[in-house]
């Protein structure tokens, strides 16, 4: 009995070291790979916490999941930065206010980075970043989430390009005058876009900007695809036959979209990649935290961050996440829908965004290990990190430029 048990003890320590091994070697070749190709991540919100006093990127920050550092160690080329400005009512006022928040937003990322242009640079085109990761550094880009501070005024989209925005999302949780949301609890107002929706996606084609459906409702989706001359993407979506969620898409939309040429960009959100189990603990924290803060619109930058952080902590006590192998089963499905050149990753970090095994921009390369896990190659996750949204990017620059020209042709 005392020789089987050796044996066996024996047996368990192989299969063990073994495994160990395995987990090196995959890790050490997903250190190879990050090394080198370009690796995007197409959403963050990282600029609330830019907006926050003694809040510093070039630092390492452990109660936020974006910062420089921790960019480096997970081994993530460039990000996204969102100008997020939540829906709120729409008027004149409202619009004036919205529009001036989301200036200070544009600011505080480009003089946040302008601090470390060691470290890091502000990206305008898709080739951008590939220099800029040469030279050792960061690319930051930037994306509008939510049309509202827009209001109905067609040059902000013009001033948003200038500013350095590189895509919009046109809506976000409500309906706004560009497009119907996918979660408005009032339901559709437009059945989709509006006719200034449809004016803003040309307009955003004819600048180069990228047009985001993330957040839109699914027939404003589809009349994006109708509208649009160039590929869409969608900054941060995942899988509705994974998890039924109004924010995912589902799979004849994944498929519009490959007809189209556009990318989605799986997003770990938790939520987005699994349908949450009964959390009544969970929903009742957050309930009361809700109601402490009341309309989401109302708050300064400052109150934001407070509920931010309240829903942050109370998530930690009693949220039950995702893991990174839930996120590589929605890369799965896309791959398997629609094939390799159409799924990327959009984390919305520091807006929600987080996994068990990435919780934050330092634990990026665990995404790598398990594709490479899986089975993936070099190649297939190159398109995955970069590739895929870079080729959508170009298609955009490319349009806008021979629009240019042939304005000015005699």
């Amino acid at each position: 009995m005392r020789g089987t048990s050796y044996i066996f003890f024996i047996l368990l320590f192989l299969v063990a070291a073994g495994c160990s091994d395995t987990e090196r070697r995959l890790a050490k070749k997903a250190d190879k790979i990050h090394e080198t190709i370009l690796t995007v991540d197409t959403h963050c919100d990282t600029p609330m916490n830019l907006m926050r006093s003694g809040f510093d990127i070039g630092k390492r920050q452990d109660n936020t999941c974006v910062d420089f550092p921790r960019m480096r160690e997970g081994g993530l080329d460039a990000e996204f930065f969102a100008v997020f400005i939540g829906q709120g009512p729409r008027n004149d006022s409202a619009y004036q206010i919205a529009h001036s928040k989301a200036l200070d937003i544009f600011k505080a990322i480009r003089d946040n980075v302008n601090k470390y242009s060691n470290m890091a640079e502000i990206a305008l085109r898709a080739d951008d970043a590939w220099r800029i990761k040469k030279e050792g550094r960061l690319a930051i880009f930037i994306g509008v989430e939510n049309g509202y501070p827009a209001g109905l005024d067609i040059t902000r989209i013009k001033e948003f390009y200038d500013l350095g925005a590189r895509y919009m999302t046109l809506s976000h949780s409500r309906n706004n005058d560009i497009c119907d949301s996918s979660t408005d609890p009032a339901g559709p107002e437009h059945n989709g876009l509006s006719s200034f929706g449809e004016e803003v996606v040309k307009r955003m084609n004819a600048l180069g900007m990228m047009v985001d459906v993330s957040h839109i409702s699914d027939e404003a989706f589809y009349d994006v695809l109708n509208i649009s001359a160039v590929p869409v993407i969608a900054s941060h979506s995942s899988c509705r036959a994974l998890c039924e969620n109004p924010r995912n898409l589902s799979d004849d939309m994944i498929l519009a979209l490959k007809k189209n040429g556009g990318v989605i960009q799986i997003c770990i959100l938790s939520a987005y990649l699994k349908s949450p189990e009964a959390n009544p603990a969970l929903d009742s924290a957050i309930a009361g935290i809700r109601r402490k803060y009341g309309a989401g619109s109302d708050l300064s930058v400052e109150q934001m961050r407070q509920m931010r952080d309240e829903i942050r902590n109370a998530q930690k006590k009693y949220e039950k996440l995702a893991t990174v192998k839930d996120l590589v089963d929605h890369i799965d499905h896309v791959v398997q829908v629609a094939g390799i050149d159409y799924v990327g990753i959009g984390t919305d970090f520091d807006g929600g965004g987080k996994i068990a095994g990435c919780s934050n921009v330092g634990e990026m390369k665990n995404i790598t290990i398990e594709l490479l896990r899986r089975g993936y190659s070099r190649k297939e996750i190159e398109k995955i990190w970069s590739g895929n949204i870079m080729r959508v990017m170009r298609a955009a620059e490319a349009y806008a430029a021979g629009q240019s020209q042939a304005s000015s042709l005699p």
